[in-house]
């Protein structure tokens, strides 16, 4: 499954139809620290911003930063009409309570979907919060293709709160049969093997091999790891899930970009709430 055209294809859209907006959607991007992949997420962000015509601002922090001093920039930019979307890039700088500051921003410019606010209106079904981007992102591809999780078995490798939980959560809304899988699961190859969607974000390269896979499963690698050569990779082994599993997610190329592409549609969204017009 080719998550790098499918996002491409709806910035593009997302682009048309922001020119019609009486002013561009505004993302702020909070860095703190020089952690080297969180610089290159956030490069990526930005230039996700410019494909889509919005406006963007980052501010880059010294590892040293005060919270006090993160939580007036997060309510300064709460204020700003301008800015309609808020990321606070992790991991942070240890010392600083990442909790707080995600809990300090806006739920309407919660555009990662972190805030227990629109947290409990994902797992309660209500509507009008926002989508977790790379579950998301997931769930996008997975349409793509004509993939429905209605009537099968979907296990979900991982229980974070950034994918595992909410990915269970979004298949289940769409009335699959959800098992969520962890470091504590017994007999994990056999959970596994029943599963007609398999998702797996562990972060462990080679975790998931062909004998664990159903044979026509459809298999989505959210993980993004270094192999003992230092090339970027999954948790599938690539070579003997392929074999067997119908669809196939690449790494990279194919829930990364998904996952940058669903962010750009939140604060689209967001700024067509502020602006108060449809987002259609």
């Amino acid at each position: 499954m080719d998550g790098k055209a499918l996002a491409a294809k709806e910035k593009g859209l997302l682009k048309e139809k922001t020119a019609k907006l009486p002013r561009k959607p505004g993302l702020a991007v909070i860095l703190v620290g020089d952690d080297p992949a969180s610089r290159t997420y956030v490069n990526g962000k930005r230039r996700d911003c410019e494909e889509c015509g919005f406006y963007s601002e980052e501010y880059t922090m010294p590892a040293g930063t005060e919270q006090a001093d993160l939580l007036a920039l997060i309510d300064e930019l709460n204020g700003r009409e301008d800015i309609d979307g808020i990321l606070v890039q992790l991991p942070l700088p240890n010392g600083l309570d990442s909790r707080c500051l995600l809990d300090a921003i806006r739920p309407d410019k919660d555009v990662d979907c972190f805030h227990p606010v629109n947290v409990g209106k994902l797992f309660s079904g209500q509507t009008g919060g926002f989508v977790p981007c790379t579950p998301g992102g997931v769930m996008d591809l997975l349409h793509e293709y004509g993939i429905t999780a209605k009537g099968k078995n979907c296990v979900v490798l991982g229980r974070s709160n950034i994918v595992g939980k909410p990915m269970a959560a979004l298949l289940l809304a769409e009335d699959g049969t959800v098992t969520v899988c962890h470091s504590r699961t017994p007999d994990l190859a056999q959970k596994c093997a029943t599963a007609d969607i398999l998702v797996s974000a562990v972060g462990k390269t080679g975790l998931v091999t062909g004998d664990m896979v159903k044979e026509g499963a459809v298999v989505v690698d959210v993980a993004m790891n270094r192999n003992a050569e230092g090339k970027l990779c999954g948790d599938v082994d690539m070579e003997t899930v392929a074999q067997k599993a119908s669809f196939l997610t690449p790494v990279p190329g194919g829930i990364g970009p998904m996952t940058r592409a669903t962010l750009m549609c939140n604060t689209y969204r967001a700024a067509c709430r502020h602006l108060n017009v449809s987002p259609d």
